[in-house]
């Protein structure tokens, strides 16, 4: 016996919810994201609408009341006459371009070579993992008694090439050098993670295809593996980037930035600012016109990363 199968119900047929079916049909991705888009909404936009209204005043506590009085252009005016400001973003700029430079070469350079090895790959990468696993404290701790002038391990290697013991972190021309080899110490294995990991999802058959033809390591690295690499290169970047701008908490353990002003930068000085000289709308300002820099930065960037793009 055969069984015609029946057309369901609704098919067809039109009802008062159908037009709002029908648009949740045309724009699900958007209305799937929509609720994280307005968390994180929520999250940015109102701090960051704090933190204008904080720029904008001079804030103290008295009588256990916080009062907020307009002072827009005083903390443009005190902006101004700061140096230590300008020294702090020079620094800051210094340490986010050189850092950054070399994690970037170093990482990029030992993802090659440990993308070469056939046998033990994993226990290598595991490895190279380890400085980004220890927790920022104890880095602070084990570089300052390595840079000991007294007994840590970097003046006995110089030692042993007849260098006399320096005080690297105590001098004003060696400490942004001495903090900087930490930042790329700690910091170059996510980079060598994030371009491991694209080596390996590069297709065999191009690189298999070129050695055929008979290229050249050094051709495959720039018409190959470069340009198949150049997203995960720009997000390694991009993230150190980042994350070099915000550097504090190995600053603050090694230096404090010091000596002097030799090592302080945006994000130690910004903390100065608020909690040891309780100069709240003035950090905030300060705060803002860190965060416009940075995405100056970003958007430099980004412009000169199109322009290369149109250029190929």
């Amino acid at each position: 016996m055969s069984h015609k199968t029946q057309p369901s119900s609704h098919v067809g047929k039109t009802g008062p919810l159908e037009p709002l079916w029908a648009f949740i049909d045309r724009h699900f991705k958007l209305l799937a994201i929509l609720p994280a888009a307005a968390f994180f909404l929520a999250l940015s936009v109102f701090p960051l609408i704090e933190l204008f209204q904080m720029a904008a005043s001079t804030i103290t506590f008295e009588g256990g009341e916080l009062v907020r009085t307009p002072a827009f252009l005083e903390n443009l005016a005190k902006l101004a006459d700061d140096w230590v400001f300008r020294r702090a973003m020079g620094n800051t700029l210094i340490f986010v371009l050189v850092a950054t430079a070399f994690e970037m070469v170093f990482g990029f350079a030992l993802a090659l070579a440990v993308s070469e090895i056939v046998r033990g790959r994993g226990l290598v990468r595991t490895g190279m993992l380890l400085p980004i696993l220890i927790p920022p404290v104890a880095i602070g701790n084990m570089w300052r008694l390595m840079y000991n002038p007294e007994f840590g391990v970097i003046n006995w290697l110089f030692g042993l090439v007849g260098i006399p013991p320096m005080d690297l972190l105590g001098s004003t021309s060696t400490a942004l050098i001495a903090v900087i080899i930490v930042d790329i110490w700690h910091w170059t294995p996510l980079v060598f993670l994030i371009l491991l990991a694209g080596l390996e999802a590069l297709p065999e058959e191009v690189m298999e295809a070129s050695s055929i033809d008979g290229a050249s390591y050094a051709q495959k690295l720039r018409h190959i593996v470069i340009p198949l690499m150049w997203p995960a290169l720009m997000v390694a970047f991009i993230f150190r980037s980042i994350v070099a701008f915000k550097v504090f908490d190995q600053i603050y353990l090694l230096t404090s930035g010091g000596p002097g002003t030799a090592t302080e930068v945006i994000s130690l000085y910004v903390y100065k600012v608020f909690f040891k000289q309780n100069q709240l709308g003035y950090g905030a300002l300060i705060a803002l016109i860190t965060i416009a820099i940075v995405c100056a930065y970003l958007g430099a960037f980004a412009l000169a990363q199109r322009r290369l793009a149109r250029a190929r």
